[in-house]
């Protein structure tokens, strides 16, 4: 438990920094005196960083040692933490955002894969739960603090609240987390390495611009997008042919179920990053809420997340993980759904709702789909697999801010040319602010509902693999049933049901 305990910290802090910022996103747009596309590199030069980060990890490990890689991460991390709060530029702010990331990709990657080793697969429900804290804790805890602290000492100190954290996390790791690997002499994939980090960087550089542009059809979104997309399938290439050990061990989605649960996790997360964005600042832009207002508005979902987990771990444990999976993704595309319907007087009561049923599909696949994907691998495959699972949460969480930005920038333009004859995105983004009152206000709301609209379509895409993991457990469960009763030739022979 102690060893649980420092890398529950360690997580902790990259977790609530996260949900933190979401309620400061107004004020630095304000402060600085940016558009809603240009602070989108706020966030997603965050994720940008953790995805070209994580590929490294599994190797950095094994090279260096899980203990001293993780204090590491948490020491870049504090001080990037310095650096955000001291920024006096946006461009400052994004360049220490992306030193972040690097310290972030480090702890999210480690988190799992040294619980995984700890604990072993006889108890992945359990280990997921635990893993999941942070980011159930974050949600609930993480706009409370970010909207007292915005209001009442101002956006700096979002980011100096990760010092004394850090320090805590930084203490407990040196005394506790007691991990029996050294490091060890690991050759680095270093083509893998020349062609992964840049094709990510690519990818999702392109796609954000295509965000901040609010069109996927421009030159030079199409020429990062196309040259990342390019080295990336060279990368599978040399992953696939190679002799030594991959980068990335694409060898893993050979198992039907980890390749399920990993498309799960892709459509899953691309839809919620984007959405938990999109809900703050609906609060701010077209309600008019204060930063703390809207931080206890999205509290719902961080307990529907926490409830969900709750349930459904022990379930998960009970070989019922596929069955939960396939319902966390249904109630999260409902409660996306519900909050499509979003107008500017919507009652708090229906937000609240929609988010909870948010939350709860949420939680419950964050533990249902880890459980599903990791059961049919090998215990040293594990932290391998936990090393695939990020990317592919980092890449989608990036794909979907890019998406549900060009959505709403569309949107809100519209909203704004309706009102004033200005179909800009600069205008429209200042039109909340702009003295036209309810009328601007309720377009202004009915962008954000049509871009949750979009978010829904996204999360929906997981019932698909969901369904799978299904038919998966069903597969499995069977063939374990004429082993037991020695009828291996004939699925007639087995009782129904």
């Amino acid at each position: 438990m102690k060893l649980a305990l420092a890398v529950v910290v360690g997580t902790f802090v990259v977790q609530i920094d996260a949900t933190m910022i979401t309620v400061a996103l107004d004020t630095l747009r304000a402060s600085f005196g940016v558009s809603l596309a240009q602070l989108q590199w706020v966030s997603s030069s965050y994720l940008l960083a953790i995805a070209v980060t994580v590929p490294l990890v599994g190797w950095s490990a094994d090279r260096f040692g899980s203990r001293r890689l993780w204090l590491a991460g948490l020491i870049i991390f504090v001080c990037a933490s310095v650096f955000c709060g001291f920024a006096g530029s946006l461009g400052m702010l994004i360049a220490a955002r992306c030193l972040q990331g690097v310290g972030g990709g480090i702890l999210l990657t480690l988190s799992q894969a040294v619980l995984a080793r700890a604990a072993g697969p006889e108890q992945l429900g359990r280990l997921m739960a635990i893993v999941a804290v942070p980011s159930l804790l974050g949600p609930i805890v993480g706009p409370i603090i970010g909207g007292l602290i915005v209001e009442g000492w101002g956006w700096q100190y979002i980011f100096f609240i990760n010092v004394p954290i850090c320090l805590a996390a930084i203490v407990l790791a040196w005394r506790w987390l007691r991990i029996a690997d050294r490091g060890r002499p690991t050759r680095l994939d270093l083509l893998g390495a020349v062609l992964l980090a840049p094709g990510l960087a690519a990818l999702l550089y392109g796609l954000t611009r295509a965000g901040s542009l609010g069109t996927i059809a421009d030159g030079e979104v199409l020429g990062y997008v196309l040259g990342g997309g390019i080295l990336l399938v060279c990368f599978g290439m040399h992953a696939l042919r190679t002799r030594h050990a991959p980068l990335i061990d694409l060898r893993l989605f050979r198992s039907v179920a980890f390749a399920s649960a990993s498309a799960l996790f892709f459509f899953i997360i691309m839809g919620l990053i984007g959405a938990m964005l999109l809900i703050t600042l609906y609060f701010q832009l077209a309600r008019g809420e204060s930063p703390i207002s809207a931080g206890l508005l999205i509290v719902p979902e961080g307990v529907g997340a926490a409830l969900g987990v709750m349930v459904f771990s022990s379930l998960a444990d009970r070989g019922h993980s596929a069955g939960s999976a396939l319902v966390g993704a249904v109630m999260a595309t409902a409660g996306l759904a519900a909050l499509s319907q979003l107008g500017a007087t919507t009652n708090d009561v229906y937000i609240g709702t929609a988010l909870f049923v948010l939350g709860v599909g949420f939680g419950v696949v964050v533990v249902s789909a880890s459980v599903a994907g990791y059961g049919g691998l090998a215990p040293e495959q594990i932290s391998r697999a936990a090393t695939v699972l990020r990317i592919v949460q980092q890449v989608g969480g990036s794909i979907g801010v890019a998406v549900l930005v060009i959505a709403l920038q569309n949107a809100l333009a519209g909203a704004a040319s309706a009102a004033s004859g200005a179909p800009s995105p600069a205008a429209a983004a200042s039109a909340p602010n702009a003295p036209s009152a309810t009328a601007t206000a309720a377009m202004t709301a009915e962008a954000f509902g049509s871009t949750f609209a979009w978010a829904a379509a996204l999360v929906g895409l997981a019932v698909i693999p969901a369904i799978v993991l299904v038919v998966c457990g069903s597969v499995a469960r069977r063939r374990a049933r004429q082993v037991t009763l020695g009828a291996p030739g004939g699925i007639e022979h087995l009782p129904q049901g």
